[in-house]
């Protein structure tokens, strides 16, 4: 017998009884264990840290900001819910809030169908598919200034390129102020959006179709389903978590939009394109309004956290009833 403590634990069969020696725990193995927790923690501990200070405390810290009125330099003075009360009521704020759901449409309803199609196209058996695959890429490689910068002269009324072929071929009746109507100017800016990224949803779609398995498709071909069936009842079944995760993807994404939009119109004209992430810049650094502008950062939060709760749940339930 060891020096370790062992328990006897007695069973009764029908014939007699059995006894059965069990090993405590001994020191030993709860020092094991200890270490082993040890290590995970030591391992967890250095993203946990980045994760409160960089993610958490900000979020934390704009929500107690929201509650006060200060200009970034004076005494903050606690104010209570009065800058919500006036995010309700401002009529801007709404306007940046229906223009960033266009975005979330524009995102989620023609960027991402557009990257599978892109995919597909990729991943068909054609010529040049290499070539293809470049020029598709090539929008995502760009910078957002440099793109910013091209759309708005080939926007140009004037010297435009879209302008002059409207011109060339003799419809000047259709020329537009792409970016100086208000009515007009906010989908000039999404197009360049949906121009600008898809790619990347291309590039999620194709990494998720080429791990499906070849034998799915093949066994469905002898059992005479055409290449549309395939598609629905096999790729995108398969690519569905995918599917959900570029969905979230483009919500978060299109939430927090500044950069095309500001450098295209910078939220004209008379605010057509304003986005809550314009509109909070404006109201911290150009009216250094901190207190306001953080109750339009929080309320942009919230939003995309809702709306993330909500995906996830839908897809959660979608995979419990097995769809």
């Amino acid at each position: 017998m060891s020096g370790n403590t062992q328990q006897a634990v007695q069973s009764v069969t029908g014939t007699g009884a059995q006894m059965t020696v069990v090993p405590a725990r001994s020191s030993e193995y709860r020092t094991g264990r200890w270490r082993k927790v040890a290590v995970i923690t030591s391992f967890i501990l250095p993203a946990l840290f980045v994760y409160v200070v960089y993610v958490m405390y900000p979020i934390v810290d704009t929500l107690i900001d929201s509650f006060f009125a200060w200009d970034g330099q004076s005494t903050m003075t606690f104010i209570g819910f009065k800058n919500y009360v006036h995010l309700l009521r401002d009529s801007i704020f709404w306007t940046a809030l229906k223009n960033n759901v266009l975005v979330i449409l524009a995102s989620v309803c023609v960027q991402i169908p557009l990257g599978m199609v892109m995919a597909l196209i990729l991943l068909s058996p054609i010529r040049g598919r290499r070539i293809f695959g470049t020029v598709y890429f090539f929008p995502f490689l760009m910078s957002t200034v440099a793109i910013g910068l091209l759309w708005t002269y080939i926007f140009d009324p004037l010297n435009g390129p879209l302008n002059h072929l409207i011109r060339t071929v003799g419809i000047q009746n259709w020329q537009i102020q792409w970016l100086s109507d208000p009515r007009i100017a906010v989908y000039a800016v999404l197009l360049v959006v949906v121009w600008q990224y898809a790619p990347f949803y291309m590039i999620l779609f194709k990494a998720a179709m080429v791990a499906i398995p070849e034998e799915l498709y093949e066994a469905a071909s002898l059992d005479g389903a055409t290449a549309w069936q395939k598609f629905w009842r096999i790729t995108v079944p398969l690519i569905m978590p995918t599917i959900v995760s570029s969905a979230i993807l483009a919500i978060v994404g299109s939430l927090k939009s500044f950069d095309l939009f500001y450098i295209m119109t910078g939220g004209g004209p008379d605010h057509a394109t304003e986005l809550l992430g314009t509109y909070m810049y404006k109201a911290a650094f150009v009216d250094f309004n901190m207190g306001y502008a953080s109750s339009i950062a929080f309320s942009m939060f919230l939003v995309a956290f809702i709306v993330t709760v909500v995906i996830q749940y839908l897809e959660f339930v979608r995979q419990r009833r097995g769809g």
